[in-house]
């Protein structure tokens, strides 16, 4: 009967666990969930810890969760709001893009200080379907991604050279 008990209250708590944090990622915005840095990238495990102890701890209630849920939402809506108003709040949340191959050479430097191989570079110039000799550059951008780029025009907006 206690095992019965136990996955009614689990079913009832996700059920209220769900519809809630689907209200408040609506209210919040898509940029709760991006993947835009560090800091969202740790927010977004956080909600899924908080969402999985509600939903399994007895000790943690529906109330506590999803007001722990809303306080990093809160939270992160207003380090949004700071980054795009202060310059100085957005350089110590973001990183900048990093130029890694630029007109035929690898900038070994920005390689290490990254952590990517030659190899990864040159799957990621294979993946863009570009060939080898129309590539200007590669850039890692804030997000892990890489860019495979044509012309220079992006790098001279964007990134330091």
């Amino acid at each position: 009967m206690e095992q019965l008990s136990t996955i009614i209250r689990i079913i009832l708590t996700g059920v209220g666990a769900y519809i809630s944090i689907i209200l408040m990622l609506r209210i919040s915005g898509k940029r709760t969930l991006a993947k835009m840095n560090a800091f969202d990238f740790i927010v977004t495990v956080a909600l899924g810890s908080i969402l999985a102890t509600t939903l399994t701890s007895q000790q943690t209630s529906l109330t506590a969760g999803l007001t722990a849920f809303g306080t990093l939402v809160a939270l992160q809506y207003i380090l949004a709001k700071l980054s795009k108003r202060y310059s100085t709040v957005n350089k110590m949340i973001k990183s900048e893009p990093t130029l890694l191959f630029y007109r035929g050479d690898y900038l070994h430097e920005y390689l290490k200080r990254e952590r990517i191989l030659e190899m990864e570079v040159v799957q990621a110039i294979r993946a863009s379907g570009t060939p080898f000799d129309q590539v200007e550059a590669v850039v890692l951008e804030t997000d892990g991604t890489f860019s495979v780029l044509k012309d220079s025009q992006y790098l001279m907006e964007h990134v330091k050279i």
